[in-house]
């Protein structure tokens, strides 16, 4: 196991049990205990945990979003095959809205890679783009970064959002249900969302299989606003049926 998949074990370990000792995680990764002292100390002073005696605990409250640094390291894999099929969705000679998010970081990753317009909602893709130039014009939005999560939001991201019109939004989301639709944690980012679907032509949500059935406290829109999900195999199935039936095309990767 290579040292970013065992922090990936430890983290939703720690996240998933609210706590864990150094013990269980030795035992649960096969790495020494040595070796499981210091991956804590990485993975707290990166903010993904808090150290205490014999191990480690969650930092995170009862319906607080997780830290960009802790959802980066989650079902990195399905991200990835998400992006490409996402990717695949946008032809060349695109304008695209791309919201922030880990997995639309990913997205990010190959769009650079492509001749389309991109306008990316976080200031970690817009370093991604600027960092590598090649084929893509990055269109770079006005607002204010969401501390830990780089996420832009307030009245300029908002004010970009309405100057322009996007052929393809591709939206990441906290939660999305049949019933209760697409939901954030933050209501700045649920507002940037809602502008930044209200200026697009096409909708796809990008979302891995966690985020299905589940619902935040932010209200984005009804989940018929969405033209295309992409997630992996692990969505709930009867999730994915109701939203088929709400006339989302929903594609598993």
């Amino acid at each position: 196991m290579s040292n970013a998949d065992r922090h990936g074990v430890i983290a939703k370990a720690v996240r998933d049990s609210g706590g864990a000792t150094v013990q269980e995680l030795a035992e649960l990764t096969g790495a020494s205990e040595m070796t499981i002292r210091r991956d804590l100390d990485a993975l707290a002073t990166q903010g993904v945990l808090e150290r205490v005696r014999g191990g480690a605990r969650t930092l995170l409250l009862r319906g607080e979003e997780p830290p960009f640094a802790l959802r980066a390291r989650e079902a990195v894999d399905a991200k990835r095959r998400i992006a490409a099929e996402v990717s695949a969705l946008i032809a060349d000679g695109e304008s695209v809205l791309l919201d922030s998010g880990t997995t639309c970081l990913e997205v990010a990753r190959l769009l650079r890679e492509r001749p389309v317009t991109v306008m990316p909602l976080s200031l970690q893709a817009i370093h991604l783009f600027a960092a590598t130039p090649g084929p893509a014009t990055l269109v770079v939005p006005g607002g204010q970064p969401r501390a830990a999560e780089g996420a832009l939001t307030g009245p300029l991201a908002l004010a970009s959002l309405a100057a322009l019109r996007f052929d393809t939004a591709v939206i990441g989301c906290c939660g999305l249900t049949a019933a209760d639709g697409l939901t954030a944690y933050d209501l700045d980012d649920a507002s940037v969302k809602k502008a930044g679907i209200a200026s697009s032509r096409r909708v796809v949500a990008a979302a891995d299989g966690s985020k299905l059935g589940h619902t935040a406290y932010a209200y984005v829109g009804p989940a018929v606003l969405l033209h295309t999900l992409v997630t992996d195999s692990t969505a709930a199935a009867e999730e994915v049926t109701a939203l088929e039936d709400g006339g989302t095309v929903v594609r598993t990767v």
